[in-house]
């Protein structure tokens, strides 16, 4: 029998959640289950030879998804099993999660039931439900559709990729190509420019401070995509730990997910933050490092801010995963508009994010580049 992967993902935004989302979750021979019912056809999977990894509820899964495609691409689940005692809403957001998803939508998404809750269960206008099935099938028959559903997925993945969202644009198109080549453009001419700044920047925290020069975490940017995102550290070694101290100060408090979550985190005056990061932060200096990003084609100069994997795992519903539909940038609409201002609530902020979503273009895209120095010296502790 092979050995279980189990994860166990705290589902508030404390400092467990945080240290542990980063830790890699390794598959082999895998497959995913949500749902405890689903333990049933698990250990079936074991007994033939699979690795199983358990997620109580899509949220959880989610959280591991993200850990697997930030660590190793190879190591995402082949098959994701969900019991449909998740209930209908979470299979509905978690399907339109794995469609919208570059790194994840081709992997077989699988509802599992008795022939009663499958009988009842509406999949009528869901994307991403690829079969349903009965947890009294054998397993051998339940692989053989696994198989069935991956070469069919394979060869579709060999198509351009179409996201689910109409409003989505086709990827080469004029428009897109100008916008990348005025990304290299701009962030190869600024690195350039800007090195001895960006060397002087560099030599100050780390004579300053211990710890890293750079601040590197995962964010999540358009489509759902992980990456690795680079901006000088701003604070003191270990900041991340100390989060769950800071909740009380969290200035999103006050304006809560209609899921009665705080998505967002941002403190006024933080006290991990020290005296040289504040300067950065308030010159926004500290962001420089994200021409790599820009360079490399993560990010682009405009879009929506990129998001931590914690908040972006609360962005799943059709309502608010359109933020996505744009690519993540440096600045934008966020930036040359909402930010300093204190009474901004989280979904303010997200809105936002969905309003630059539908009015992305190039022209807008200058015409928020060009309002961008003036947003740059607006005090914001975030």
């Amino acid at each position: 029998m092979s050995n279980s992967t189990s994860a166990e993902f705290s589902f508030e935004k404390n400092e467990e959640r945080l240290n542990t989302i980063l830790e890699p979750v390794i598959f082999d021979k895998n497959i995913m289950f949500i749902g405890s019912a689903s333990s049933f056809v698990a250990f079936r999977a074991q007994d033939h030879g699979y690795d199983t990894v358990s997620a109580k509820n899509a949220s959880q899964a989610r959280d591991i998804l993200f850990c697997a495609a930030f660590e190793d691409k190879t190591a995402l689940p082949e098959t994701i099993f969900c019991d449909l005692s998740v209930g209908e809403q979470q299979i509905k957001n978690f399907a339109a999660f794995i469609t919208l998803s570059k790194e994840f939508n081709s992997i077989p998404f699988i509802l599992l039931g008795n022939e009663k809750d499958i009988s009842r269960f509406n999949v009528e206008n869901m994307q991403g439900i690829d079969d349903m099935v009965n947890y009294n099938s054998s397993f051998d028959d339940i692989i053989e559709k696994v198989q069935l559903l991956k070469r069919y997925k394979s060869l579709k993945s060999r198509f351009p990729y179409q996201p689910a969202y109409s409003g989505e644009k086709k990827k080469y198109t004029f428009e897109n190509i100008a916008s990348r080549i005025m990304d290299i453009a701009i962030s190869l001419s600024l690195l350039i420019a800007l090195m001895p700044l960006l060397l002087l920047i560099a030599l100050a925290i780390k004579i300053g401070t211990k710890g890293s020069v750079l601040y590197i975490s995962p964010r999540a940017g358009k489509g759902y995509r992980v990456f690795k995102f680079y901006k000088f550290r701003t604070m003191v070694a270990g900041a991340d730990k100390k989060i769950a101290q800071m909740q009380h100060l969290n200035q999103y408090n006050d304006a809560e997910s209609k899921e009665g979550k705080n998505i967002f985190i941002k403190i006024d005056n933080d006290p991990r933050v020290t005296r040289l990061g504040r300067f950065l932060r308030n010159t926004s200096l500290d962001e420089l490092p994200q021409l790599i990003n820009v360079l490399i084609g993560d990010m682009s100069i405009v879009g929506n801010r990129p998001l931590p994997l914690y908040e972006a795992s609360e962005l799943t519903t059709d309502e608010f995963a359109e933020r996505f539909l744009a690519p993540a940038g440096m600045t934008g609409l966020w930036q040359t508009k909402g930010r300093g201002h204190e009474k901004m609530s989280a979904e303010d902020r997200i809105n936002m994010d969905i309003d630059y979503a539908k009015r992305h273009s190039l022209l807008f895209d200058m015409y928020l580049l060009l309002r961008t120095p003036k947003g740059l010296m607006q005090k914001a502790d975030v």
